[in-house]
């Protein structure tokens, strides 16, 4: 089953799809959080919920998409109790792509190896532990709050100050914290993990800055588990050519860490355990069009898709407008 939200008049509402069916959630669910929320209430299933609701107005999510009704298929009220992080270097390949960015040569000789290599070596080892035991910590990174989310067809904003406005196609793990402090997995979404790669590139330090921009998810999110070998397509189109286009693997499949290994990792800082908090957790990807030597410009529209999450995720590239910032002493 897949979820999205919609606008509907002057209200959200939920689409759910099931097989070849699509139908709006009615009763007073309004949006997956609320679906969220209850299922945790009466210690049942999305999907359960979802199927006992009353209404079956039956719409075509295509056609929602195509005219902007879709909004990302999570929000909260208050964005800053949305986070958006992410991990890295956790795919198989992700080194090497991470490398090439950076003009390293890698060999086998531990002396010689980037710290990038280094740490997916550490995945590979250690990144898949059995039942109970605790497994190598991946690289992790702070993307912003719920106002660095744009909705699915709305253009990704790069500042002005930046250098550059890159694509990362990834799934991520979408969570609600309980009242009580235990975190709940909702599902999996497609996410454009929009970045600044020339910024990365001039030295590794700056990829903390380089993942403060913008980022776009859905639109539909996907219930149960994930997909052991998820195989999609990242594509830029430049008016009417399509200027890039390659596979991304995903699922644990193509991972060098457990998604149960992930979100232990992110989950064992308090912090990220406060009730009532939704989290929207990356996995990470093995290919850019970075890497490839693509550079995109203003108008570019990035194209996200793999089967197993319906619709495309398509978002255009725009650029700021130059802000100055006084700094005011009280």
């Amino acid at each position: 089953m897949r979820l999205m939200q919609i606008r509907d008049g002057r209200v959200r509402r939920v689409v759910a799809t099931d097989r070849d069916r699509s139908w709006i959630v009615g009763g007073r669910i309004h949006t997956v959080l609320d679906l969220a929320r209850a299922a945790i209430a009466r210690r049942t299933t999305i999907a359960k919920l979802v199927q006992a609701a009353p209404g079956r107005r039956e719409v075509d999510p295509a056609a929602l998409l195509a005219k902007g009704r879709v909004l990302a298929p999570v929000d909260h009220p208050d964005p800053a109790h949305l986070l958006v992080t992410g991990t890295g270097l956790t795919h198989l390949g992700s080194a090497a792509t991470r490398d090439s960015m950076h003009a390293k040569v890698t060999t086998d000789d531990e002396a010689s190896l980037t710290d990038s290599m280094k740490m997916f070596r550490m995945g590979l080892e250690g990144g898949k532990p059995a039942r109970g035991e605790t497994g190598v910590q991946p690289e992790w990174f702070y993307k912003g709050d719920g106002s660095f989310v744009t909705a699915p067809g709305k253009a990704l904003v790069s500042p002005a100050f930046g250098e550059d406005g890159g694509e990362e196609p990834e799934v991520a793990g979408i969570y609600l914290v309980g009242r009580d402090g235990q975190p709940w997995r909702i599902g999996f979404a497609l996410l454009n993990e929009f970045s600044d790669h020339v910024m990365e590139r001039r030295n590794y330090l700056f990829l903390a800055h380089s993942k403060l921009r913008p980022c776009s998810f859905g639109p539909e999110l996907l219930i149960g588990d994930l997909p052991d070998d998820i195989r999609g397509i990242s594509r830029i189109r430049r008016g009417d050519t399509v200027i890039f286009e390659q596979p991304f693997l995903t699922g644990e499949a193509n991972m060098s860490h457990s998604i149960a290994n992930l979100e232990a990792h992110h989950f064992k800082y308090p912090y990220f355990r406060r009730p009532g908090d939704v989290h929207v957790h990356c996995f990470g990807t093995a290919t850019l069009s970075f890497a490839a030597g693509i550079r995109t410009q203003a108008g570019d529209v990035f194209e996200i898709s793999a089967p197993e999450f319906g619709l495309p995720l398509a978002n255009p590239l725009a650029v700021g407008k130059e802000e100055r910032v006084r700094i005011r002493r009280l």
